[in-house]
C-alpha cells in the first residue's frame, strides 16, 4: 500500500510584501531606483557629517553609480543593501578628504562657539558623534581605517554591518574602534571633558 504523499504546493511568499534590495538591485534600472529611495537619506547623512553639504551631492551621486554599476556584486542572501552601501560610500569619501578635513574644521570651530556642553551628556553611540564634533580636528590624527569604523558606528551600524560595509572581520572592527575610542577619550580628557563612555553594544 502506498503512503499518500503531500503534493500541495508550497505557499508562496505574500505579493504585499515589500521586495527585498536584493530582489530590486538583481531588477531593472526602475527597480535600482527604489533602492535609491530606500536609502539615500541615511547615506547623505553619512557623507554630510564627513564632508559637509558642500560636496556630498557628488559623494552621493558617486555611491549609487557605483552601486549600479556593481549591483551584480551584491551578495544576494543578504536583503538589506544598506551596509554595502555604506562600504562603497566610505570608499568614495576617501577622495574627498581635503573636503572631510575642511569639514571636520568647520564643526570644531561651531563646537568651540557653543556653551552647550554636548559631550558631557552623550553616551554610548551618541557618545562617538559627540566625540566626532566635539574632537574634529583631533580626527585628523586617527588613522584612516579606524577613522572610518568611528564614523560608521556613529551612524548607527552594528559591528556585523560595519563588517560587511568594510569587507573585514567583526574582530577588526572591535579592535579598530577600541583604538579610536581610546584615543579621543585620552583627548577629551585632556580637554577636561568626563563622563563620556565611548563604549557600548553594537
Amino acid at each position: 500500500m502506498r503512503t499518500a504523499t503531500n503534493t500541495s504546493p508550497a505557499p508562496r511568499p505574500d505579493s504585499s510584501d515589500p521586495p527585498t534590495d536584493a530582489a530590486l538591485l538583481a531588477g531593472t534600472r526602475t527597480d535600482f531606483a527604489t533602492v535609491f529611495d530606500r536609502h539615500a537619506a541615511e547615506i547623505y547623512r553619512y557623507c554630510a557629517r564627513r564632508i559637509g553639504t558642500d560636496a556630498v551631492d557628488d559623494a552621493v551621486a558617486d555611491t549609487f553609480t557605483i552601486a549600479y554599476e556593481r549591483r551584480a556584486r551584491f551578495d544576494a542572501t543578504r536583503s538589506s543593501a544598506l551596509p554595502w552601501l555604506y562600504g562603497i560610500a566610505t570608499n568614495v569619501l576617501r577622495r574627498y578628504r581635503a573636503a572631510e578635513a575642511r569639514h571636520r574644521k568647520l564643526i570644531q570651530h561651531e563646537s568651540e562657539a557653543s556653551a552647550e556642553p554636548t559631550a558631557e551628556r552623550a553616551v554610548s553611540r551618541a557618545d562617538a558623534d559627540t566625540a566626532i564634533r566635539a574632537l574634529a580636528g583631533e580626527l585628523d590624527k586617527v588613522p584612516r581605517r579606524q577613522r572610518d569604523v568611528l564614523y560608521l558606528y556613529a551612524a548607527g551600524l552594528s559591528y556585523a554591518d560595519i563588517a560587511t560595509a568594510l569587507e573585514i572581520p567583526i574582530g577588526t572592527v572591535m579592535s579598530r574602534l577600541h583604538r579610536a575610542r581610546t584615543r579621543l577619550r585620552a583627548a577629551l580628557l585632556a580637554q577636561g571633558i568626563t563622563g563620556t563612555t565611548l563604549e557600548g553594544p553594537a
